[in-house]
């Protein structure tokens, strides 16, 4: 049950970022964006290349430091695993929660079923997540934080 809980706040940490990302129009947020949207946005001035520069940035921060800081604080101190196999199944069950609340409820949801994400003059370019993306998210998030968490069990396990 406290893995739950801890993969429900990194989902939280996750979706507290995206809101701030479009809460001034997703047309200033275009990081998450395809290169062709990214190059309409920039056309229309609603953003420079620098920008996208700058979000990539805090984006791999914001997104990837909770992954090596929070999970293995999670799980090694607040859960107590020591062990590398116990490290490893907790950090990537946590991973996990996370990663299935981003494809469903962010991509497939919030990106393709609403309007939060809709940038003026870029409809032509929908769907923004196109099919082999779509492909290249789920393979990074199945084999993506399988790493991280490999990572996190053998730093973790050699410490303790």
């Amino acid at each position: 049950m406290l893995i739950i809980i801890e993969g429900i706040a990194l989902c939280f940490i996750l979706l507290i970022f995206c809101v701030i990302g479009i809460s001034n129009g997703p047309e200033k947020f275009t990081v998450f964006y395809e290169k062709d949207v990214q190059d309409r946005a920039i056309e229309l001035g609603y953003t420079t290349k620098e920008q996208i520069k700058k979000q990539t940035i805090i984006s791999v921060l914001v997104l990837y430091l909770p992954c090596f800081t929070l999970v293995p604080l999670m799980v090694c101190s607040i859960n107590g695993a020591k062990e590398f196999g116990e490290i490893f199944i907790q950090s990537l069950s946590i991973l996990y929660i996370m990663g299935l609340f981003d494809r469903f409820f962010i991509d497939w949801y919030w990106v393709e079923h609403t309007k939060a994400w809709n940038i003026p003059n870029t409809e032509d370019l929908k769907p923004y997540i196109p099919k082999k993306i779509k492909i290249v998210k789920w393979v990074g998030t199945i084999v993506g934080f399988a790493i991280i968490s490999l990572i996190i069990a053998i730093v973790m396990s050699k410490l303790f």
